[in-house]
Formats: C-alpha cells, structure tokens, sequence
C-alpha cells in the first residue's frame, strides 16, 4: 500500500485495556497537516493524544482516534495536492467515522472532536451535512452524539491575510524544492477572509453551535515565513467572542500550538482539563439527546404512516379495516425499531476518573 494512504482514514490512537469505553475523541488535522505527525512534538516524538503519560493518564476510559485525508497543497514526494473540497471532505469524515462506530458497536457512544485549522472547517460542515439527514439514522448518529468541539487556530472568519496562499507556500517553501511544488488553491479559497464558502459553512454550523460545548484557541506567536513572521490566523478569527463558549491563547505558533513538549505545559493542560470535564457530563446527556432523537425518528413515521392512511382511504373508498390494520402494523413495526435502538443500561459515571475532544 502506498505509504500516504496509510495516512488517511480513521486510525485508532489508544484504546482502554481494561476499562470499558465511555468515549470517542476524534482529532482532524488541518491543511499540510498529517493523521498522527499534526499532535506529534519535535524532536521528542510525542503524539500527546496517545502516549499514556498525556492524554490517557487523566481520560483513562476514551477510545481516541485520528482522522486523516488529503490536505496537501503543494505536489512533491509523490504526493499530488488534494482534489476534494470542504464537503467532500465532511462527507468522507462522516461516512468513515460512522463506519468505525457501527463495527465497533458504538453508534451511541459520545464524541468530542479536536481540530486543527481547517479541520475544525471540515468538522463544522460534516456536522451540518450528518443533522441534515435525520432519514438516514446512521448519519445522523454523528450529530446527535457529538458532545464538545476543541478548535486550534481554525480561522472560522477567514485568514486576515489579503494572500493567504502567498503566506503558505512561503511556509511550504521552507522544505520544498520550487521546482516540484504545484500549488492547489481550491482548500486554500475556503479560508480567504470573507470566503463564500467560509461564510455557508458559518451559516449553516451557527443554529446547532448551542448544542456543543466548544473551546477555541488561537496562536500567541507568529509563524516563521522564512522572510517575516505573522500569524496565521488572528485571535478574533480563531476565537469569536460568543456565549457560553471557551477561549484561551496558546504560546505557540500556529503549526506547534498543537504539538505539546511536556505534560507540564500550559496549553496541554488547558486542553486536557476541557477534555476531562466534557467528557464526565457527555455520557449522560447524549444518552438523553439520543433518546429524544429517537422518539422524534419514531414520530415522523407514524406521521408519515397516518398520511398514507389518509391516501388510501381517498384512493380506495369502502370499508377501512385493511388500512387500518396497515395503520395498526406501521405504528407497531416503527415502535419496536426504536425500542430496539434504545440505551440498554445507564453509562457509568465515574466521579473520581473525571472524564468530559499543518497549518
């Protein structure tokens, strides 16, 4: 297998040896970004989402995954830049994850994603495509079940450079030849200030935003572009100032504001204290939010099942016991799916392992 495929797709982290799994952390990189290498610290090699004295030392019980795609831009090594767009993207995310879920029997479990730069683009949108299919319960699983959103330097107002690509293929330009670099702009345009695109997917994310808790992080140092330096994305793109949201400022570029030296630093801590606290409420509420849903799933179909009764008493005048009866059958099938699809026992909340998710 060619070893950049490797890099895409769901990818498991870290699973609980002998605790039972009460959560799934997801973290999705961003553009030039890789599945593991994006939370990875240099040169100590540390992926703080899986080595046990990091992430799994204080969330014992979360099942942690990493999802990559093809977020290049720039054609080298091999590797062409991506073809796919934001949705393509979402839908791929979507598709993988519930996949995953179904095979591991955890379509109820909670989620918490983490995000980096237009990752948390890419997340947003997958969430706004996964509520609206609410027919497709499968898909709508993501939505219902996602809990909290940590997003790192996701720039959710656009870049507040006038050349945004300019900027990165400065910062590709560190370690690429010129001469085999092909840049693609088509992720790029999505994070332009003032991006039709951006703007849709803002548009769309906003009405489900009080769903979520979310914590929003921006970059406190600017990011080394060979001839000067400058941020990235600015604090009142990566963190708006909303509601019952969290914001805090990492002392790190935008590319390592994500990678962790030590256990003991600042924004490490801040992270995985925000994790452990969203991960101790989210078992309770999404079980709530699950139940909810499926009784909202059960209703629509009975609704739908009543209008076809109202057709077929039309189409068919005379004695109405056969639509009835078709009635009686409907109510009695769709109640026991969703009986079926119910809970079968309470998550366990443990107060003591307090648990609550390159460029």
């Amino acid at each position: 297998m060619d070893v950049t495929q490797q890099s895409y797709g769901i990818r498991e982290l870290y699973r609980p040896d002998n605790e039972e799994i009460e959560i799934d952390i997801v973290a999705v990189h961003g553009l030039n970004g890789h599945v593991t290498e994006t939370w990875t610290s240099k040169p100590q090699g540390t992926c703080w989402l899986s080595n046990p004295a990091y992430l799994p030392k204080y969330i014992p019980r979360a099942r942690v995954l990493a999802w990559g795609y093809n977020a290049s831009i720039a054609s080298w090594n091999a590797k062409t830049p991506s073809a796919d767009r934001v949705l393509q993207h979402a839908q791929t995310l979507v598709s993988q994850l519930e996949s995953d879920r179904d095979l591991e029997d955890a379509t109820k479990r909670p989620i918490i994603f983490v995000c980096h730069s237009l990752g948390g683009i890419i997340v947003k949108r997958a969430l706004a495509y996964a509520e609206s299919r609410p027919r497709l319960a499968h898909v709508h699983s993501i939505y219902t079940c996602t809990f909290a959103i940590l997003f790192f330097g996701t720039p959710h107002h656009g870049s507040n450079k006038a050349n945004l690509l300019g900027s990165l293929q400065k910062m590709a330009s560190l370690t690429i030849p010129k001469t085999v670099v092909e840049f693609e702009s088509g992720l790029v345009n999505a994070l332009e200030k003032e991006s039709e695109i951006l703007q849709n997917i803002t548009d769309q994310f906003a009405p489900l935003m009080p769903n979520f808790r979310v914590f929003f992080f921006w970059e406190q140092e600017k990011t080394n572009l060979k001839y000067r330096r400058d941020y990235i994305v600015d604090e009142t793109s990566a963190a708006p100032i909303l509601d019952n949201t969290e914001r805090c400022g990492i002392g790190a570029d935008h590319q390592r504001m994500c990678k962790f030296q030590s256990p003991n630093d600042q924004g490490y801590r801040t992270a995985v204290a925000a994790l452990r606290r969203y991960a101790r409420e989210a078992p309770y509420v999404i079980q709530r939010r699950y139940q909810r849903a499926a009784n909202m799933y059960r209703d629509d179909r009975l609704v739908e099942a009543e209008e076809l009764l109202g057709t077929v008493q039309t189409a068919v005048p005379g004695p109405r016991q056969s639509a009835l009866h078709y009635l009686d059958t409907a109510n009695t099938v769709v109640r026991t799916q969703i009986d079926d699809s119910q809970p079968t026992s309470q998550p366990r909340l443990n107060q003591k392992k307090t648990i609550y998710l390159d460029v």
